[in-house]
């Protein structure tokens, strides 16, 4: 017997009648509990009728999409248990929380992870309640979610963490239903290339679902008023095979879904098994696709005070407002669930009926339940090489040069060797790999790409596990879907346009920072950024290609979550590199340049200093067994080249100035120890910075950052901050800090003006400098290049020279 609401003259397709109505019957269930998260307080099984203390007083959440989400999701129940899959649901709709919490309960792992939402009417009552509420869950779909790995608060990364997830996971389908609003978002709009880089041999397959309801807010979509012709263009075009699913009658609807569901699950099945049978000539697949068109707010109100609301964008959010104070609101309410029949969905006890409950997959098959969805149940340690195979052979400090990024390099291709039977560590980089110095990794891997290739091409094939389009937003998200689901990966970048993912790094950071309040997500490896062609060598470049404020950006996050290193040199930058690929939970930046420079510290020796994270260097200070009369800090590779140019300035011109320098490679060891775990007591800071001398500190980026982070200390009105102040064009290396006063000369300058008693004794050493800075402005300008003496500049000293 169909249920009352179904069509029977519609219901021939592949579901059988019995079928048919268990599936709308899960379908209403999953609506009704959706809706009673938006709207009630109490009596959650509507046992009487429906008063004003049992609505909550604000009404937050979103309905519009939340039917069309709930449709999608037991219709994916029906395919997992038929053909056994292992997949996972990623809800791209960002206010679609109700739906998919209303899932999760329904298949019980909500109630095993939270025992206090129990399967009954009091535990359906605590659902309720604490949907957008004051002590509860957010109304999106978030860490807080069972199954999730993609937070729903702001759109356009659904496909890209899917993607992610696919990748290296063969047997793994994952289902990502895309809002036609989030397609409007241009990370979204460049993800559909993402298929162009999922190799059907050793992947796992992405089920993309359009879902069009025709509006956002407040108006339609570009997506749902295209024309279906010039819509199945689009698509085609994107390399997809999209099979469309579209009314508005639930059986017609039903029907549909389930046989174009199979459809798009057999083509699945034979892209791979013809790639996995050595078949090239299916390469690049077509993978499909389905554009599933129904009503926005489907089954809600159709009008609420004379005004259309099914169907439209009035659905959006609550359709039905006021409902306190409104007695015809309240009555329209009860009506709605009502209409949904919950005393055929839930037995006495308020728990689903068996032959419901029965839809769901078991165990780990629920998609809730998957432990791809919490990657932390998967997550292999990475076998990592010893950083001192790559080690710099530095004998003096200063003497030896080399390329910190072509070092690293290295050690990465072996990490990928290491772990390439794993296969759980991925390289992701746009367009940057070799530019950015890192190319020893295509001696492990060449890059991965499903389009046709070229005799000429170089680094590409069907299989890679280094991975580069020219979009940070892409890269961004394959990685943050890749970690989530439990493997290990690195992100390098030019410095100046990881900007480009900074609203991107803000959600993963709120996801670390509430999994790890939730005892029941497990950990998951660290976010790791490599930010290199930074902003002090721009030489083909210049301006647009200058800023280091991504540092900034980061550092706002919770502190237990972010962590950034400079290191100096090509040794210090292998001991960060290694050490952020044993890191969990966090997200590590690290910042190194790639053009040649100085080294000046042995592995040993960059073992302990980086260990610390801050440190005096003895070979560059003369002050041992006495006060310093002034401290040189510096952070990052180019300060501390200048830094240390500026103290062989000093020794030479004020031989009794005694100077102590501090290198800086943990920025985050400049705060309090109570405000981050690395950072310096006070007593430890003060030990090293002096509680009265002046400090002249040369930083790699805005100066403003490190009075930030240094403000509560003791010396702090002692501390003088040189960094970038947005000086820059194209030209020489040296003139990038003279520009920004981040030079030797302009460091010097600061020490003897701040050092007690030394201004006017060395006035004539003050002007010395000035006529050099004229002199390099006109040399530059005559030859295009920095003067030998700057350029050629070497560490005179030997180690013990002091």
């Amino acid at each position: 017997m169909v249920e009352p609401g179904l069509n029977e003259a519609t219901v021939e397709g592949p579901l059988g009648a019995d079928d048919l109505r268990k599936i709308d019957s899960y379908w209403r269930a999953a609506n009704y509990l959706s809706v009673g998260q938006i709207y009630l307080l109490d009596n959650p099984l509507l046992r009487e009728p429906l008063r004003p203390e049992h609505v909550k007083a604000r009404l937050l959440g979103h309905w519009g999409t939340t039917p069309g989400l709930n449709f999608i999701y037991v219709h994916l129940n029906r395919v997992i248990r038929a053909r056994d899959l292992d997949a996972i649901f990623v809800c791209g709709p960002g206010h679609g929380g109700p739906g998919v919490v209303a899932n999760t309960y329904l298949e019980g792992t909500y109630s095993e992870i939270y025992p206090d939402i129990s399967q009954d009417a009091e535990g359906m009552r605590r659902l309720f309640r604490q949907f957008s509420f004051p002590g509860g869950i957010p109304s999106h779909v978030a860490p807080e979610t069972p199954g999730s790995i993609n937070e729903g608060g702001e759109l356009g990364y659904s496909l890209l963490h899917a993607y992610g997830a696919a990748f290296d996971n063969p047997d793994l389908l994952v289902a990502c239903v895309i809002g036609d609003g989030e397609a409007e978002t241009g990370a979204l709009a460049a993800s559909w290339h993402s298929n162009k880089f999922l190799d059907p041999v050793h992947d796992g397959a992405v089920l993309p679902i359009l879902h069009l309801n025709g509006y956002k807010i407040a108006n339609p979509t570009i997506l749902a008023r295209l024309s279906h012709e010039a819509l199945a263009d689009l698509l085609s075009g994107y390399g997809h095979e999209p099979f469309f699913v579209e009314g508005s009658d639930p059986a017609e609807v039903h029907q549909k879904m389930a046989g174009t569901l199979d459809a798009a699950l057999d083509r699945i099945a034979y892209i791979q098994a013809e790639a996995r049978g050595g078949n090239k000539e299916t390469l690049p697949p077509r993978w499909p696709m389905i554009v599933l068109r129904t009503p926005k707010g489907w089954t809600g109100p159709k009008e609420v005070d004379g005004l259309k609301t099914e169907g439209f964008w009035r659905s959006h959010q609550v359709p039905i407002s006021d409902v306190r104070g409104n007695p015809a609101h309240l009555l329209l309410l009860e009506d709605w669930m009502r209409s949904y029949a919950p005393e055929k969905l839930f037995d006495a006890a308020g728990k689903l009926i068996p032959e419901l409950a029965a839809l769901a997959p078991d165990g780990a098959r629920r998609m809730s339940a998957n432990p791809h969805a919490n990657g932390g149940l998967l997550m292999r340690q990475l076998r990592l090489p010893d950083l001192r195979d790559y080690a710099v052979a530095v004998q003096t400090p200063g003497r030896a040069q080399a390329e910190a990024t072509r070092v690293t390099g290295e050690y990465l291709r072996d990490v990928m060797r290491l772990n390439a039977e794993t296969r759980n560590f991925r390289l992701m980089g746009p367009d940057e790999t070799a530019s950015n110095r890192l190319d020893a990794v295509f001696e492990a891997s060449d890059r991965v790409w499903m389009e046709p290739i070229l005799p000429e091409d170089v680094h590409l094939a069907h299989e890679g596990r280094v991975m580069e389009v020219l979009s940070e937003n892409l890269c961004q998200g394959w990685l943050e879907g890749y970690l989530l689901t439990g493997r290990h990966g690195f992100f390098s970048c030019y410095e100046a346009f990881i900007h480009i993912v900074d609203s991107m790094v803000n959600q993963h950071a709120k996801w670390l920072k509430v999994a790890r309040g939730l005892g029941w997500r497990r950990p998951i490896a660290s976010l790791n950024y490599l930010l290199t062609s930074h902003v002090w060598r721009q030489d083909h470049n210049g301006f647009s290609h200058q800023d280091p404020g991504f540092i900034d950006h980061v550092v706002n996050k919770k502190a237990d979550i972010v962590r950034v290193y400079l290191p100096p040199d090509a040794n210090c930058l292998l001991w960060a590199t290694d050490h952020c690929l044993r890191t969990y939970n966090r997200i590590n930046v690290i910042v190194a340049g790639k053009q040649p420079a100085p080294q000046w510290l042995s592995i040993e020796e960059a073992l302990t200093h980086c260990t610390a994270g801050i440190g005096i260097w003895d070979f560059a200070s003369n002050d041992q067994g006495g006060e310093p009369d002034v401290v040189m800090a510096c952070a990052g590779d180019v300060p501390t080249l200048e830094t240390l140019a500026a103290v062989n300035l000093l020794r030479d011109h004020l031989p009794s100035l005694k100077i102590r320098v501090v290198n800086v490679v943990d920025l985050m060891t400049l705060q309090p120890k109570e405000a981050h775990p690395h950072g310096l007591t006070d007593r430890e800071f003060d030990a090293l910075f002096t509680t009265d001398k002046p400090v002249i500190f040369a930083y790699h980026g805005y100066p403003h950052l490190i009075h930030r982070l240094t403000y509560s200390r003791t010396n702090h009105a002692n501390i003088h901050v040189r960094g970038y102040i947005e000086e820059g064009t194209t030209t020489t290396p040296f003139d990038m800090t003279v520009l920004n006063g981040l030079d030797r000369f302009h460091l010097a300058i600061s020490v003897i003006q701040r050092a007690p008693g030394l201004a006017t004794p060395a006035a004539h050493v003050i002007q010395r400098f000035r006529d050099k800075l004229i002199e390099h402005k006109d040399y530059i300008r005559r030859t295009g290049d920095d003067m030998p003496e700057i350029r050629d500049w070497v560490w005179p000293y030997q180690a013990d020279a002091a």
